[in-house]
């Protein structure tokens, strides 16, 4: 891990439109966000689209922004190459499903939108991590009712716990990302915990499961 000075040093060094810079940040967080990539991506792209090929995608769209790092006013390298990572995605679902539209109406609803709906991704991973390949036909099952549970929480409630169970941002870079102060980030992340264990009352395990994707 980059000491503070070092991570004071390579921010400036962005500012300063350095390419090499860029390539430092970018290898730096590539675990990080390739986790992001694979928590979001629509899984009818599944073994069509790697996320590897995302990230080189998203490393090219940074470096085309990189003179407007100063200015877009993040704290760090990693929640701007997150925004460029996410961005760059909804693009790659755009072009490699808007060319499915004819067969939209054969797709499950949980996949109905694009990007994928933070409920649908939270419903793959943690019924992923519950079941075993063996038992593909109880995930399709499960799939959808699971989705629905989460549905009944606020979206807030999803997305922190997206950002902080699963992609693994700090409560820091969470309350950053939602606009809110770290303290209610914190509390807020406790409540959602809380109410997910609730929601998900229905089904034993699957919480303790989802530890293991």
């Amino acid at each position: 891990m980059p000491t503070g000075n070092q991570s004071d040093a390579l921010h400036d060094r962005l500012r300063g439109g350095e390419t090499t810079a860029l390539a430092e940040a970018f290898a730096q967080h590539q675990q990080r966000l390739w986790r992001i990539v694979n928590f979001r991506m629509d899984q009818r792209m599944s073994g069509r689209v790697d996320p590897d090929d995302v990230l080189q995608e998203a490393y090219l769209a940074a470096a085309k922004r990189l003179e407007h790092y100063g200015k877009d006013n993040f704290s760090s390298p990693f929640l701007w190459l997150r925004i460029i990572v996410q961005q760059t995605l909804i693009d790659v679902h755009r072009r490699h499903l808007m060319t499915q539209a004819r067969d939209a109406g054969r797709e499950s609803p949980i996949f109905g939108r694009h990007p994928q709906a933070t409920s649908a991704s939270l419903a793959i991973h943690l019924v992923g991590g519950w079941t075993s390949p063996s038992q593909a036909a109880v995930r399709v099952e499960t799939l959808d009712q699971v989705q629905t549970a989460i549905g009944t929480m606020s979206s807030t409630d999803q997305e922190i716990l997206a950002l902080r169970h699963f992609e693994e941002l700090t409560n820091g870079e969470a309350a950053e990302t939602l606009g809110i102060e770290p303290k209610t980030a914190s509390i807020r992340y406790v409540r959602a915990i809380l109410r997910l264990k609730d929601v998900l009352a229905v089904f034993p395990g699957i919480l303790e499961g989802s530890q293991d994707e």
